[in-house]
Formats: structure tokens, sequence, C-alpha cells
């Protein structure tokens, strides 16, 4: 006798560091109707480029993401390229920014920011 097992199928995560940070730069802005937006675009040197800025609007179209309250938007053309990434948020040396940890993704460049598939 075999054992089927199903999962749900993981669309996008973001992670509890990449919320925190969210909820603090819309308590700065003072707009708790702020949402983080992550988008894809063409450019970069490899290809495609993620792009990420605050918006209000929650488009009929997009997926939303939640976490600790925190809202992350992406509409349908720029989430074909992103199933099963995870946003994060990093301080380091080379500074600080949500970064986008793509499995798709067959090359990046040295950023970070642009990447091909």
């Amino acid at each position: 006798m075999s054992v089927v097992q199903t999962a749900e199928p993981i669309i996008m995560s973001f992670t509890d560091g990449a919320a925190d940070k969210v909820q603090s730069l819309i308590s700065e802005e003072g707009n708790a109707n702020l949402k983080l937006r992550v988008f894809v675009t063409g450019g970069g040197c490899s290809g495609f480029q993620y792009g990420f800025a605050f918006e209000e609007e929650v488009n009929e179209d997009d997926t939303v993401v939640e976490n600790k309250g925190a809202r992350l938007l992406v509409d349908p053309l720029s989430y074909q390229y992103l199933v099963g990434s995870k946003i994060d948020y990093v301080e380091g040396l080379e500074g600080s920014r949500f970064v986008v940890e793509n499995p798709m993704a067959t090359a990046t460049c040295g950023c970070g920011s642009s990447f091909a598939i």
C-alpha cells in the first residue's frame, strides 16, 4: 500500500523581516493604506529586473500576500515570473534592501536586482 501525500503549492512567501520593515516604513509615512508592490520589468543586465513601490490601490487582478498585517501586491504579468519566490528584507555591508529569492531564475546579476529565466 502506498501513501499519497499532498501539499499546497507555495505561491509566494513574504518573510517576517520584510513584513516588519514594510510596517515600519508605512508607520513612518503615516499612511496605513499603503501596501508594498513587487513587480518585474524588462531590463537590467540579466534581462528582467525586480521593482518595489508603495501603493494605496489594490487592483482587482492583483495577488495579495499578507504577513503580520503587511500586504504585498503582485500584478498578473509579474506573478508568472515570481511564483515560488520569497520576498525578504536584508541589512548588510551592501546596505539595506528588499530582495527576491526566485527559484525560477536561471541567472542573476551581481547586485541581485536583475535576473533571467
